[in-house]
């Protein structure tokens, strides 16, 4: 799905960090934000694609490990150093790898690994945000949780759904804590997205990748412009009353019964 519509302005002159910047969701959202005005620090631990992402989007590149306490200290840092502001963090970095499979099959370093990627270095993200926008006053984190972290399913990825239902209840109560300083907290929940990620499952396993599509109401996989265009809304003061929610991009999966044949 090519994405024609309009871009508005919403975010110009504002600083917004973004996660797993050089590729999928992350790719996408730092053309969309660019796009609206922000100044957009791009972190990655791929620096080609990293650096890509930044250069594209005239933006800041900030090598980062998600894990590392003190490299994502340094990234908002280097945020505020250079534009003045951290307004917008997009925390979206992740990892879905194969060894991540039943509660039968996956192994304690390969369920410790998906928690470090998606659970614990969200936490660290936004550890080293909130400073910044209590100072300022304001400020929107976006914490890439998934619509697993509201279903179960029987093809599962233990970890990785265990660390989205984290991200989920985390964003939460971060949400409450902070809001009276002017912060919002929301945990973006997308669906299957046609990313790089979705592409490896469909070559790995196109039986377990189509049992997926069969539970989608419209019949598709979302774009990753679809779900950049919903990190935009929950940045900018369109969503100024919305706040530690489950933020739900998925097709219509978790309100579905039975679905279209």
């Amino acid at each position: 799905m090519t994405d024609t519509s309009p871009v508005c302005r919403r975010l110009v002159g504002r600083t917004a960090v973004v996660t797993g910047a050089g590729s999928g969701i992350g790719l996408a959202t730092v053309r969309r934000l660019a796009a609206e005005g922000a100044h957009v620090v791009c972190a990655d631990v791929d620096e080609v694609s990293g650096k890509a992402a930044a250069e594209e989007a005239g933006g800041l590149f900030v090598r980062t490990d998600v894990t590392d306490a003190e490299e994502v200290e340094a990234l908002f840092k280097a945020a505020f150093d250079t534009y003045g502001s951290v307004d917008i963090a997009f925390n979206n970095a992740g990892i879905s790898p194969p060894d991540d499979d039943s509660i039968l099959d996956t192994g304690l370093e390969a369920w410790r690994r998906v928690q470090e990627v998606n659970l614990t270095s969200v936490f660290l993200c936004c550890k080293a945000a909130i400073p910044y926008m209590r100072a300022q006053g304001r400020g929107s984190i976006i914490n890439t949780a998934s619509f697993v972290a509201r279903m179960g399913a029987a093809t599962s990825q233990i970890s990785y759904t265990a660390s989205k239902g984290g991200v989920l209840a985390m964003s939460r109560e971060l949400g409450v804590q902070f809001a009276r300083d002017g912060i919002r907290v929301n945990a973006l929940c997308p669906g299957p997205v046609n990313t790089p990620l979705l592409q490896e499952l469909f070559a790995k396993d196109p039986e377990r990748a189509a049992r997926r599509l069969v539970h989608i109401p419209v019949g598709r996989f979302a774009e990753p412009t679809e779900i950049a265009a919903a990190v935009a809304f929950l940045a900018s003061d369109d969503s100024s009353f919305v706040n530690a929610t489950d933020f739900l991009v998925d097709g219509g999966i978790a309100g579905a019964y039975v679905t279209p044949v």
